[in-house]
This record gives C-alpha cells, structure tokens and sequence, in this order.
C-alpha cells in the first residue's frame, strides 16, 4: 500500500514542479548574464554586448518618445561607435533593464564576458575585488538633505538641535547608508535607520515625512527642480566620489573601454562629452559636477 501510495503524482507535487521550472526560466538566476567577448569578437567580426541599467533621471531613462537615453546610456553608445571606427567589427548593444540596484549589483558580479552595468556606481577598492569598472565618467557630490523647515546646519555641533525631531534613513546597500549610519552613531545612536530602496522612495519620505538622509547632487537638484522643497546642508558635502561603468573580472573588453576614455585627448574633455551632460542634466548642474572634477 504504502508503495502504491508513493508513487502516485499528486496534483500538488506537480505544481511545485512546474513553478520551480517557470521561475528559473524567468529569473536571471536561471542563468548568468553573458555577452561576447573581446577575443571572440575580433575574431568573427561581430558582438553583441549585454548592458544592464538601473533606470535614473538624467542616467538611463526613456524619453517622451520611449526611446532609451541618458548620460550613461549615450556614454555607451559613443564607446561602441568609437571602437567600429577604428576595428572591423559589428557591435550590437542589447539594454536590458533591473529594478533593484543590489540584484543589479550582484547580476554583474555573477556575469560572463561582454556584460557592462549602468548604475551610477561609486568606484570603491572593495568593490574593485568583486568587479572591474571603467574610467571615471562623473564626478559626485553626496550631498546631506532634510525638509525646507529645518534651519541649515552652519556646525556639526547644530545637529543635536536641528535634527531633533528627524529619523535617519537611508539606501540600502550604497555608501550613503555609510555616511548615514556615521551620523546617526554620532548623534543620535539609538534610533533605527530606515531603509529604502530607490532615490524617489528617500526624497519623498525627506519632504513630508521627517527624515533626513544623504543623496547624490543630481538627484537633489532634479527634486529641487521639480518643486520638492528640500534643504541642502552644504557644510556636510562630501566630494571625491566617482563614478563608473561596471563589468564582472572576465570581461575583457574593458581595456578597450579605458583607451576610449584616454582618446583624443581624453573623452570627459571633448564636446562630445559635455553635450550629453548638458543635453541630459542642464547646464547649471553640469557646471556643478564638472567643477567637482577640478576641485578633486
């Protein structure tokens, strides 16, 4: 009996089987991102390079025509145009879209060959065991917001007052939530930091929802621009962070993508360059990235 009951497919078990099969079917574990490789390119004369992004304002979004576009975005494209110009080989670029930054992360990570990331990704030694990045493509501001009630800080020593009524939160998994964590454990060392797990999700809960947090410049300014009512606290600025394309330690194209940068004179000076930041950005918050730049 027992054996006859044993082999007998339940509905159930059936099932199970099925949505295991779907789901790895669907999910990016089912199987690593891939991309061909520098060497397999020169040799047929053709790649088709995988290009994750993260969707941001300015970085990687769709215009009013749908169309994909941004810095990033254009940054690699130039790339590619720029390396058929000077090889006999057909690059095609597949972009493929992930919602959340850490799986993102890690999809590069696990990826195989000509796979690249777009995530404004802050370039970091850690990091540099995990992943190769590109040359820096931008210059970052991290910048400390609140709501537009709270009077901005002109010491550290204002925080204890000023801060009073707020709670820290942060993006999880990003250096902010570093910078975050370093100020909540000096001032305020018995409240939790609230995660999030995009820019918009933060700087709505800083407008309306007394929280304060670190963001970068750009996102500041685009909610400023939107009519957000933020405070910046400039004595708080941190620069020196850069930013820069990601790929997994087996891509061997990025010593193609470094010669790009280091090309005719150096890619982040051409017009070329400063069209898309421009064109993408504004011209005011160019000029403030672009002066972080100097300043570095």
């Amino acid at each position: 009996m027992m054996n006859s009951i044993s082999s007998r497919k339940s509905p159930f078990a059936a099932l199970v089987v099925f949505t295991a099969i779907f789901l790895s079917a669907c999910s990016p574990s089912g199987g690593n991102d891939s991309g061909t490789s520098y060497t397999e390119a020169k040799s047929s004369g053709a790649a088709s390079l995988r290009v994750l992004y993260v969707e941001a304002d300015g970085f990687a979004y769709h215009d009013e025509n749908n169309e994909l576009t941004g810095v990033t975005v254009e940054i690699m494209r130039d790339f590619v145009r720029w390396f058929e110009r000077y090889h006999a080989v057909n690059v095609e670029l597949e972009f493929v879209a992930e919602t959340n930054w850490q799986t993102f992360y890690q999809r590069i990570v696990s990826a195989d060959g000509g796979v690249f990331g777009l995530g404004n990704v802050t370039i970091t030694e850690a990091r540099k065991e995990e992943l190769q990045f590109s040359p820096a493509y931008l210059n970052n501001v991290a910048v400390l917001i609140t709501n537009n009630e709270v009077t901005e800080l002109e010491g550290w020593d204002d925080i204890a007052r000023n801060f009073a009524d707020l709670k820290p939160m942060a993006f999880s998994g990003t250096l902010h939530e570093v910078r975050v964590t370093e100020l909540r454990d000096r001032f305020q060392p018995s409240l939790p930091i609230a995660q999030a797990t995009s820019n918009p999700e933060i700087i709505n809960a800083v407008a309306s929802e007394g929280y304060y947090s670190y963001i970068d410049a750009y996102n500041y300014w685009r909610a400023v621009d939107s009519g957000i009512s933020l405070m910046h606290h400039a004595i708080a600025d941190d620069f020196g962070e850069t930013f820069g394309i990601i790929m997994p330690h087996n891509n061997d194209w990025a010593t193609m993508l470094t010669a790009f940068f280091a090309a005719e004179g150096g890619y982040r000076n051409s017009q070329a360059y400063r069209d898309i930041m421009e064109t993408h950005l504004g011209k005011a918050l160019t000029a403030t990235l672009e002066a972080a730049r100097t300043n570095n």
